[in-house]
């Protein structure tokens, strides 16, 4: 063993919430090894120490080891602290519905998660995910950089998801990306969607144009909607964006650097300023090194500012 390998510190990703989406997300990072150590924390004491155990009782064939309960100290040390804790969306409930208890929640929540990890990044999961980012920076004074929401990352794997469903090819082949709010305002950057470097537009079957505006409005909606449908058939969607973060945190804990649609507050991208909305950003173990201003057609700017105002709207109504 090398002198590397005896004085590296253990990675670890805390997950805040044992509810099916926090547990989710515990379990994808553990199965896939996402750090070395995965703590689930949560104020109910027998649920928690139940999911804990069952995940534990796994181990034997995980690549990552697996602690938590109901104490808070459980998170101590952490190198992403993953906060799904809150009321979930109910049938019919939007996202935007969500605001007022959940950063309630947070307003408690945040100062005991900093004393335990100082230097962690902070990803917001639970919705409104966009709302909830600006109102955790503001009681964190963490910057943007340490504080951000998962955001459009699971939208954008469901419209490709969606789009290779369609043109019949591999997901790896779609580039496409939603930006936005997480939720009913959120929209897709047709403008630079591609298949293996076509554009969208412009992909062809037996001579066919197969995307026309017609179709894409439709994957665009179903794309944006298709928590309601789950919500609606199954209670809760936890399966996919349980995998979401798994993703999101090997990329923070990677010595590398990718591109991923996330939520931070923005600093005049476009011109939106104060509002947490999603779009491309360069993601390090730094956090978010840079949102990343991607050509938008003037058409999708103005929805990008539309987005920011109702989430602006949202915010204000907190009354801070």
């Amino acid at each position: 063993m090398t002198t590397s390998e005896v004085t590296r510190r253990a990675s670890k990703i805390s997950v805040i919430g044992a509810g099916s989406v926090g547990s989710s997300l515990a379990y994808a990072c553990l199965i896939r090894g996402s750090a070395d150590i995965v703590c689930l924390y949560d104020i109910a004491k027998d649920k928690v120490e139940a999911e804990v155990l069952d995940l534990a009782h796994g181990t034997q064939f995980t690549p990552a080891s697996v602690m938590g309960g109901a104490d808070i100290k459980d998170t101590a040390d952490s190198d992403i602290v993953f906060i799904t804790a809150g009321a979930k969306q109910k049938p019919g409930q939007t996202r935007l519905d969500l605001a007022g208890v959940n950063a309630n929640i947070l307003r408690s929540l945040m100062p005991q998660l900093l004393e335990q990890s100082p230097n962690a990044l902070y990803v917001l999961v639970t919705n409104p995910c966009d709302v909830l980012t600006v109102v955790a920076q503001e009681i964190s004074g963490l910057p943007a950089s340490r504080v951000f929401a998962t955001g459009t990352m699971l939208d954008t794997s469901r419209l490709r998801w969606l789009i290779r469903q369609w043109a019949n090819v591999s997901q790896r082949n779609v580039h496409a990306t939603i930006v936005g709010e997480h939720g009913d305002s959120e929209f897709p950057l047709w403008s630079s969607a591609q298949i293996a470097g076509v554009p969208i537009r412009d992909w062809k079957v037996d001579g066919e144009l197969v995307f026309t505006d017609e179709v894409l409005d439709d994957l665009a909606h179903e794309a944006a909607f298709a928590a309601y449908k789950i919500i609606e058939g199954k209670g809760a969607t936890n399966y996919a964006i349980g995998l979401t973060g798994a993703r999101l945190a090997e990329s923070l804990l990677d010595a590398g650097r990718s591109i991923l649609p996330l939520s931070s507050v923005l600093d005049d991208v476009h011109g939106v300023s104060g509002v947490a909305l999603s779009m491309p950003c360069l993601v390090s173990r730094d956090g978010i090194e840079r949102v990343v201003p991607v050509p938008m057609s003037d058409d999708e700017i103005t929805k990008l500012h539309e987005s920011a105002e109702r989430l602006r709207d949202t915010v204000n109504s907190l009354g801070r």
